[in-house]
């Protein structure tokens, strides 16, 4: 639903906030930070500011006050759309009015002063495989003759991930331990990853709920992603090859999964929902669950994603990051988003708020849009050159990837996403 929260004119008084990169007041993102005082309260980000809607909350629509006096976004995510809604527009005309500058000026703070959590208390986290062209590039390293297997086209691929152990930005991703074989050995060893490796991907968060045995219909699914973040699903190349048959990932996942702090909503998202790119000629066309006609006309979104590498020699002598890939998310995915939450509650599964759903590593056709070292460095076997000299196959201690993506569309204020980063620590 466009309208006027969408309008490119539109200025607000907080400072440095039209110019912003990734926050002007078009996009109002929600998340949950904390002040000295370590007592989580939800906010939303405004430039370099982050407002504070727990403290506002009696300025604000009374059908979301008792949600965002909660220490996580889980309450307002359970709400109505249309709460939600409101809530943006309140929010929108306190900071496009000056009339309103004193009364909100108590409420916002510096971004750098302000620590950033998870935005939910997440039950559960499913990872999906709609990256088309990464799951080719894998598959060809596997299977030369035949690398997407025969379900690919039919069905959206998934695995339940573990919800314990996803991070928010900036905390630092251990080097896991696991059974590693090399093909030259005829037994494993339990030792470090050796072939660490980043995944760009992006996360939906779930809105509302639905009871179990009660299916998601595809009309629907839209309703049911309340927003979108940054998703890093780190991943152990060689653990994962050892153990993954017949069952799939394992502790080669489970280890890390990183995540944007600002929760970009669907409603923000509005303006950059485009038309899905036609499948091949000789594709199958999906199951009558999974198709809709306004979904093939709207449910593919305008983003650019970027991945970039900073070596810890790299930032020791002030070499910026080094643009590892930059691709499209509308070439990248197979499978739109309302597919993919439409597949997975088609078995009746209940999805609740807060619940996250990864998308799979999104990478374009072309090597320059590769969502992953092992595709960047075709599985090791030619590593990429570093602005320093410095090569990697796969990461090293010290290494920091970052993740961005951005919203854009003929029209419309473009729209960010923030910072989702992670620095490999050493194993323990």
């Amino acid at each position: 639903m466009i309208d006027h929260t969408h309008a490119p004119a539109a200025r607000s008084w907080v400072d440095g906030a039209d110019g912003h990169r990734d926050f002007p007041v078009q996009n109002l993102p929600l998340g949950v930070f904390a002040l000295t005082d370590g007592q989580p309260r939800i906010g939303s980000a405004i430039g370099d500011q982050v407002l504070d809607l727990t403290g506002l909350a009696e300025h604000l629509p009374g059908a979301v006050r008792d949600a965002l006096a909660q220490p996580t976004l889980n309450a307002l995510f359970a709400l109505p759309a249309a709460d939600r809604r409101a809530l943006r527009h309140a929010l929108f005309a306190l900071l496009t009015s000056d009339g309103m500058r004193l009364r909100v000026l108590p409420f916002l703070h510096p971004a750098d002063a302000c620590t950033l959590h998870l935005p939910f208390r997440i039950g559960d986290y499913t990872d999906f495989y709609v990256g088309i062209h990464h799951a080719t590039a894998i598959g060809r390293l596997f299977r030369p003759d035949n690398p997407l297997l025969p379900n690919y086209r039919h069905v959206p691929i998934g695995y339940h991930g573990r919800a314990s152990s996803v991070r928010i930005s900036d905390v630092p991703v251990v080097r896991p331990h696991g059974q590693i074989k090399a093909p030259d050995t005829d037994n494993p060893i339990y030792t470090p990853c050796r072939r660490l490796d980043y995944e760009l991907e992006l996360g939906l968060w779930i809105a509302g709920d639905n009871a179990p045995g009660e299916t998601v219909p595809i009309a629907g699914a839209w309703d049911r992603i309340g927003g979108l973040c940054l998703l890093n699903d780190w991943s152990a190349r060689d653990i994962q090859a050892w153990e993954y048959q017949p069952l799939g990932p394992f502790l080669a996942k489970n280890f890390a999964t990183t995540v944007s702090p600002w929760v970009i909503t669907s409603d923000a998202l509005a303006p950059f929902r485009v038309a899905q790119p036609p499948r091949a000629a000789d594709d199958p066309a999906p199951l009558p669950y999974l198709y809709d006609a306004d979904d093939q006309h709207h449910g593919a979104l305008a983003l650019t994603l970027e991945a970039t590498l900073s070596t810890a020699a790299m930032r020791a002598n002030g070499v910026p990051p080094h643009r590892l890939s930059r691709g499209h998310a509308t070439e990248a995915m197979y499978w739109t988003a309302a597919q993919i939450v439409a597949h997975h509650g088609s078995g009746g599964c209940d999805l609740h708020a807060g619940d996250l759903i990864g998308t799979g590593t999104l990478s374009g056709a072309d090597p320059s849009a590769a969502g992953s070292l092992m595709e960047l460095s075709h599985g090791g076997k030619a590593p990429i050159m570093l602005p320093n000299g410095e090569t990697r196959a796969f990461l090293e201690d010290g290494d920091e990837v970052g993740l961005s993506a951005r919203a854009t569309r003929d029209g419309y204020r473009s729209i960010g996403f923030g910072a989702c980063r992670g620095i490999i620590a050493g194993a323990r």
